[in-house]
């Protein structure tokens, strides 16, 4: 009996994969040549990439609120923007400048007034920048020189100043500042909207020293009106006395009257009434005795 020899199925199936990628392979040449631009192409989309991207970084947005100042080839080209720009990558470059105001805290600062007070004062500071060319250019940080240029200012402003001048005439000081300012960074670009003096602290010393000011002042001038007020009620009286004794009846009419307010009033007091014909000899040898002292 012969045998048999089964051969395995998938030893079968390889066989065909094997002649099927060979047969690839062999018309592979064939299909080259059937694109006969392909070699054309691959250069033109590379070129094309290329471009893409050059102008991808080469286009800048800038907001209502910036300007951008170019250079090229290290030299200061123009200021541009808002809106999109083109900046040529290599052989030109773009450094964005906020045009918004600032607002700046000056940290406190000691300050010996002009009447040799030590106190300490801190302000507010609002500028923005107007030129960014000189801004970007003529300072290397322009917002540490202006907050260093505010300081120094400060100080020697405030110097100038007793301390009354610093606490009733702030606003002046303030405008005295803002002025000095303004004319140190329009160089730089540079304006100054506002100065505002916020703090002066004086010592516990001091504090008391002008509480002790201000009782001995309020005492003064309490001692003044009531001085002033005797004086005055005094030259009432005076004028009074006069115009009694020069009119005739004058001082019977006045007895009369302070009789009739005594009685009207609810008290003990016993009053004799006396003519005023027996006192004037009296008063007049009164007035003789005082003339001739």
């Amino acid at each position: 009996m012969r045998a048999l020899h089964v051969r395995p199925r998938h030893c079968k199936r390889s066989g065909r994969t094997v002649a099927r990628r060979t047969r690839e392979l062999r018309d592979l040449p064939s299909l080259i040549e059937s694109m006969p631009n392909l070699h054309i192409l691959s250069p033109f989309f590379l070129a094309l990439v290329v471009i893409g991207l050059f102008l991808a970084s080469s286009l800048k947005i800038i907001y209502e609120y910036q300007r951008a100042v170019v250079f090229q080839l290290g030299r200061f080209l123009k200021v541009k923007g808002p809106g999109l720009i083109i900046v040529i990558p290599i052989l030109q470059r773009m450094a964005r400048m906020d045009l918004r105001t600032v607002v700046h805290e000056v940290p406190s600062q000691d300050v010996i007034s002009h009447d040799n007070v030590s106190v300490k004062v801190d302000a507010v500071l609002y500028f923005r920048i107007v030129d960014p060319e000189k801004a970007f250019i003529q300072v290397a940080d322009f917002f540490s020189a202006t907050s260093k240029l505010a300081q120094t200012t400060l100080r020697a402003v405030l110097g100038k100043h007793d301390l009354d001048e610093m606490l009733s005439e702030r606003s002046k000081i303030n405008a005295d500042i803002q002025a000095i300012l303004e004319a140190q960074t329009e160089a730089w670009g540079i304006k100054v909207s506002v100065v505002e003096i916020r703090n002066i602290e004086l010592t516990e010393d001091m504090v008391r020293a002008i509480a002790k000011q201000a009782e001995a002042e309020r005492d003064r001038r309490a001692k003044v009106i009531h001085a002033d007020a005797e004086f005055q009620a005094a030259q009432t009286l005076v004028n009074a006395a006069a115009i009694l004794a020069s009119a005739p009846g004058g001082m019977q009419l006045r007895y009369l009257q302070t009789l009739s307010e005594i009685g009207t009033e609810k008290n003990s007091t016993v009053i004799f009434p006396m003519p005023i014909d027996l006192i004037k000899p009296i008063l007049q040898i009164i007035e003789k005795v005082a003339d001739t002292h």
